[in-house]
C-alpha cells in the first residue's frame, strides 16, 4: 500500500496520476501516463490501459482486458475476463491512423467474457453483451445481445428480461390491461370469425383511444432487426399486429416492460412520453400503427439519454 488515495499492487505498474480515490490496480496490470480512471474502480491482474482512455467511477475491469486509445467507459461498467476492444478497422503493422475511433460504453453496461467490441460504436446504458459476442454495430440502451455477429435477443425489463404473455389478458371486447408504464394499455379489440374467414373492424370514434390522423404499415422486417427506438412528445400511437407476431418494449424512463402482439384483436396503446422498441418480428409480420398527429420530425425523441432527461424534467423518472 502506498500513501496515495488509490492502491497499486507491488507488481503492478501505474504511470498515471489521474486515478480516483479508492481505485485498486492489481498485479501485472499496466496503466499508461495519459489514462484517466475514476474512483472505486477495480483493475484486475494482467490489464493494460493505454493513454487515451477514460474510465468512469465504480468500474470493474476483469483480468486479461486491454483498453486501447479511444475507449471510454462510463460509470459502473463491467468488463468481463478477456473481453477485447479494438480501435482500428483496418490494422496494418507499423501503420497508424491519424486518430483512433472512439468506442463508448455507457453507464451501467456489462460486457461478458471473451466478447469482441469493434471500434467506433456505442454500447448503450445498462446494455448486456453476452459472453463471446462479436459486436459490430452500436447497441441500444438496455438491450441484451449475443452471437457472432451480435444480435438483440431481449431487453432489460428489470433484474431479468421477463416478457408479458398477452394471451392471458381478458378475452372480452373492450377489456383493457394497464401495463403500469407511462399509461400504456393493451386493448382487446372487436373480432369476428366464421367459415368465411376472420374480420377485425375498428370504429375510430369508439374502438380506439383517439381519432387517428395518420397510419402506416411496417413489414418485411428481418427477424434480427429492430424498429422504433424513439419516443414522441405529443403524438399518441396504437399498434396492432395485423399479421404475424412481434414484441414491443415500452419504457417511461422509470419502468419498462415487454409485450407480445400476436393477433389483430390485441392492440397496444402508447401515449406520448413513452420510449418504444419493436423487434422479434416473425417472417411476413405486418405491424399497423395509427397515430394521433401528422408526421412531425420535431415530435420525435431519438436519443435515449435525451429521453431520460425529458422524463426527469417532467417529473416521471
Amino acid at each position: 500500500m502506498t500513501d496515495k488515495a488509490f492502491f497499486v499492487h507491488e507488481r503492478g505498474i501505474c504511470e498515471s496520476s489521474q486515478i480516483g480515490q479508492g481505485t485498486r490496480i492489481w498485479a501485472f496490470a499496466h496503466v499508461l501516463a495519459g489514462a484517466t480512471i475514476g474512483s472505486n474502480c477495480n483493475v484486475c491482474d494482467h490489464v493494460f490501459i493505454e493513454n487515451d482512455v477514460v474510465v468512469g467511477n465504480d468500474v470493474t475491469i476483469k483480468s486479461g482486458v486491454q483498453l486501447w486509445d479511444g475507449v471510454r467507459l462510463g460509470d459502473r461498467v463491467f468488463v468481463g475476463p478477456n473481453a477485447t476492444f479494438t480501435n482500428d478497422r483496418f490494422p496494418r503493422s507499423k501503420q497508424y491512423p491519424d486518430t483512433f475511433l472512439l468506442t463508448t460504453v455507457e453507464e451501467g453496461a456489462s460486457i461478458g467474457a471473451n466478447a469482441t467490441i469493434l471500434p467506433g460504436i456505442t454500447i448503450g446504458r445498462q446494455a448486456m453483451i453476452g459472453a463471446g459476442a462479436v459486436v459490430t454495430k452500436s447497441v441500444p440502451a438496455n438491450a441484451v445481445v449475443v452471437g457472432n455477429p451480435a444480435v438483440i435477443v431481449g431487453y432489460q425489463t428489470g433484474p431479468q428480461v421477463e416478457p408479458m404473455v398477452t394471451q392471458t389478458m381478458p378475452g372480452r371486447v373492450g377489456d383493457r390491461l394497464a401495463l403500469d408504464v407511462g399509461g400504456c394499455e393493451l386493448w382487446r379489440l372487436p373480432h369476428f370469425g366464421d367459415l368465411r374467414g376472420e374480420l377485425a373492424p375498428l370504429e375510430f370514434g369508439s374502438s380506439l383511444p383517439f381519432t387517428p390522423l395518420r397510419s402506416f404499415l411496417v413489414y418485411g422486417v428481418p427477424s434480427d432487426k429492430v424498429r422504433g427506438e424513439h419516443a414522441h412528445r405529443e403524438c399518441h400511437q396504437f399498434l396492432i399486429a395485423a399479421h404475424g407476431r412481434l414484441s414491443v418494449v415500452v419504457d417511461d424512463g422509470k419502468s419498462r416492460k415487454e409485450v407480445s402482439l400476436t393477433e389483430p384483436s390485441i392492440g397496444l396503446y402508447m401515449p406520448p412520453g413513452v420510449w418504444g422498441i419493436q423487434y422479434k418480428f416473425l417472417a411476413d409480420t405486418t405491424l399497423l400503427v395509427m397515430a394521433s398527429h401528422a408526421y412531425d420530425a420535431g415530435d420525435y425523441i431519438r436519443d435515449y439519454s435525451q429521453f431520460l432527461q425529458t422524463t426527469q424534467h417532467n417529473g416521471r423518472g
